[in-house]
């Protein structure tokens, strides 16, 4: 049961249901019995007149009775079966992905990295689906009927040991075929589950990537590469079904044999005299209904088997190591510290000895050439990653001590590229306080300049925004992303090219709701244009992961060092 526990991901109440929905299959399997235990005693009493004795029709009509309140009973036990499996498996299936999507929600940004979007969209769609389907129609109906496969051929045993014996040893012959064929499916389901994720990857690639593949004529060559992942996946598909079909036929054929040698042991012993017909009669009919169930949940087993290549991903992610930390530290002003900072993506070191400090109460601002390592500085500061050497201190304490969502209450974000949710526009913006009131949500938008353009939409705060806000412009979408943050209302403020890609007109829009966000916060301002950070109180150039200069915009352009040499390319550009 443990094996089991770990292979579905159940939790204490999930193997409470587990054990809840085999008893109740048990049940069911065992009362579908009594039709067949009715059915020969009806044969018995039928064939008294060929031992010159009359039958029973009181007997007849008795059993008649018991057959309806078998019927009966057979019913509740079914629906009770229904409920304790595929209800009970449905619900244990969601709180597997919500499982999962928290555990993601735990883990580093380095984790994401290494992995694609579609394999952890596969992980909490297709494996748990995968779970759910095994949990609702293999593993309770397959441990039920062994059992009562078992305790029926006791049962028989008391009348011979011999037929019971006919009826049992075909069971175990059968499954260890498809035990002895567990490594060679193995392998077909990894090459299976790796196509199938290979695809994915693929047709996820093709269907961001549209605009840019009809722009540029690439229809050809990136559907050549995506049906290449189809054809792929469509031989490995019918290989895997080829081989596990070959395994399932026979081990079907050596228990449907079963029968066969129970005809033959009965009818040998019927001849030599040592067999009561009526006895013989009722193993047939009763292996008929052994055979049957175990023959149907057996053409299931691989995909027990398959369940367990399937999920090794999601064991993988599962047991990954979260970032944790105190909670409830008194952490007593926000500034926000570097202290000799090394971080390295991989073996590629992006930042190098980084010292500085952002102040409370001031604009620090971050500049320097692209992959100078601005970003990773914000994200640092943030704990989305750890750093390889060094500290990061918010406070005074050092980041990597702290829990993740305990630090981030301390943070509001604005990044260029503005991330909404299909939902309404109060929702989108309640996200940076899910308990705000109505008042509280309408009072940010308004500072954020929003309501000028919600009150346009056609259900105003209700109007449903499209996958990632796609009725919005970008200087929209971009002062939704600033009333989250007066919403948050965090004393650090991370502004990541807040206002980059913006028109003039959506720019200074933008640049006043900034300006009345970030007042007597601390506040980091990674920037490619330098005029917009002129008037920051500190401004930090980076160049190849290294500080190369710091100081005030007037000291930096005075010093004619990288600084000016940026500014005056811009400026000369303009």
């Amino acid at each position: 049961m443990n094996r089991l526990k770990t292979m579905l991901f159940l939790d204490e109440q999930g193997e409470k249901n587990l054990r809840s929905a085999i008893i109740a299959c048990l049940l069911t399997s065992l009362s579908l019995m009594i039709p067949f235990s009715i059915t020969i005693l009806v044969f018995t009493e039928a064939l008294t007149p060929l031992a010159g004795e009359t039958i029973s029709w009181q007997k007849m009509w008795l059993m008649f009775g018991i057959g309806l309140a078998a019927f009966v009973v057979i019913f509740f036990f079914s629906k009770n079966d229904y409920r304790k499996t595929y209800v009970s498996s449905y619900g244990n299936s969601e709180s597997t992905r919500l499982q999962v999507a928290e555990k993601m929600r735990s883990l580093p940004m380095s984790f994401f990295n290494a992995k694609d979007l579609s394999e952890l969209s596969s992980n909490i769609m297709a494996d748990c689906t995968n779970i759910e389907q095994v949990m609702s129609n293999i593993v309770p109906q397959l441990i039920a009927n062994v059992i009562s496969s078992v305790i029926v051929c006791a049962i028989l045993a008391v009348f011979d040991w011999r037929m019971a014996l006919a009826v049992f040893i075909m069971l175990p012959v059968a499954t260890l075929v498809l035990f002895l064929s567990r490594k060679a499916q193995n392998r077909l389901f990894g090459r299976h589950v790796e196509a199938r994720l290979n695809a994915e990857k693929q047709s996820q690639e093709y269907l961001e990537g549209i605009k840019v593949i009809r722009a540029c004529s690439l229809g050809g060559d990136k559907f050549r590469k995506l049906d290449e992942e189809f054809t792929e996946q469509r031989r490995v598909a019918i290989r895997v079904e080829l081989v596990s079909g070959v395994f399932i036929a026979l081990s079907t054929m050596l228990l449907r044999g079963g029968i066969g040698i129970v005809t033959f042991v009965g009818v040998t012993l019927l001849t030599k005299g040592s067999l009561d017909f009526l006895v013989f009669l009722m193993f047939l009919l009763i292996s008929s209904r052994i055979y049957g169930p175990i023959l149907t949940v057996l053409s299931m087993l691989p995909d027990l088997l398959y369940l367990r290549v399937a999920t090794q991903r999601l064991h993988e992610l599962m047991e990954s190591k979260p970032m944790a930390g105190d909670t409830e530290v008194f952490m007593p002003g926000n500034t926000v510290s570097f202290e000799n900072v090394s971080f390295s993506y991989h073996d590629d070191e992006v930042l190098k000895e980084v010292s500085f400090i952002a102040r409370e109460g001031e604009v620090t601002a971050l500049v320097g050439p692209s992959g100078s390592g601005k970003s990773t500085i914000s994200q640092l500061a943030a704990r989305f990653w750890d750093t390889t050497r060094g500290s990061v201190k918010v406070g005074g304490t050092e980041v990597k001590t702290l829990d993740p969502e305990y630090l981030m209450k301390k943070f509001a974000f604005v990044f260029q590229n503005v991330i909404l949710f299909n939902d309404t526009v109060e929702a989108n913006i309640r996200i940076g306080k899910p308990d705000a009131s109505e008042e509280e949500v309408r009072a940010a938008a308004k500072t954020a300049r929003c309501d000028e353009f919600i009150e346009k939409l056609p259900d105003g705060y209700q109007t449903m925004l499209g996958e990632n806000g796609a009725t919005l412009s970008g200087g929209e979408r971009q002062r939704i992303s600033i009333a989250r943050a007066f919403l948050k209302d965090a004393p650090i403020v991370i502004l990541d090219e807040a206002t980059a890609s913006l028109d003039p007109e959506s720019e200074v829009y933008v640049q006043q709701a900034i300006n009345r966000l970030v007042a007597d916060k601390t506040v980091l301002m990674i920037a490619h244009r330098l005029r917009t950070v002129l008037h920051a109180d500190h401004i930090v150039v980076l160049e190849k992961g290294r500080i190369v200069e710091e100081g005030t915009g007037e000291e930096l352009l005075a010093g004619n060092g990288l600084f000016s040499r940026l500014y005056h390319i811009q400026q000369g550009g303009i």
